[in-house]
């Protein structure tokens, strides 16, 4: 059973900033790709951001130039560094691990956040 473990959410005033992190199974970090994604109520799950095994990343458009993914391969850790909160990033947020071999694809328990304003 493939784990990841979130960690970092909370409840925090606009504009300010959280980190998040995931950590998932070192048999299986440094061949995935890491994504974050976010729900919230009533809306379907999407994707915030996501980064490859070699680095590359993608944001949604809106939180590009407020958030940043991040890996450490060493600690088989993805981090989800949030600038700037508004309240409309308001959701559950996602780990998700794509393990490149295989296409396999494993979640996270989720965590939340909560922009007040």
């Amino acid at each position: 059973q493939v784990q990841l473990v979130e960690s970092g959410g909370g409840l925090v005033q606009v504009g300010e900033s959280l980190r998040l992190s995931c950590a998932a199974p070192g048999s299986i970090f440094s061949l995935s790709t890491m994504g974050w994604y976010r729900q919230a109520p009533g809306n379907q799950r999407e994707l915030v951001a996501r980064i490859t095994s070699g680095g590359s990343t993608v944001y949604a458009d809106s939180v590009k130039g407020r958030f940043t993914i991040s890996r450490d391969n060493a600690k088989n850790t993805v981090y989800l560094q949030m600038n700037s909160l508004k309240p409309e990033d308001t959701a559950v947020y996602y780990c998700k691990a794509v393990l490149m071999v295989s296409w396999s694809e494993y979640w996270g328990q989720g965590t939340q956040v909560t922009v007040s304003s």
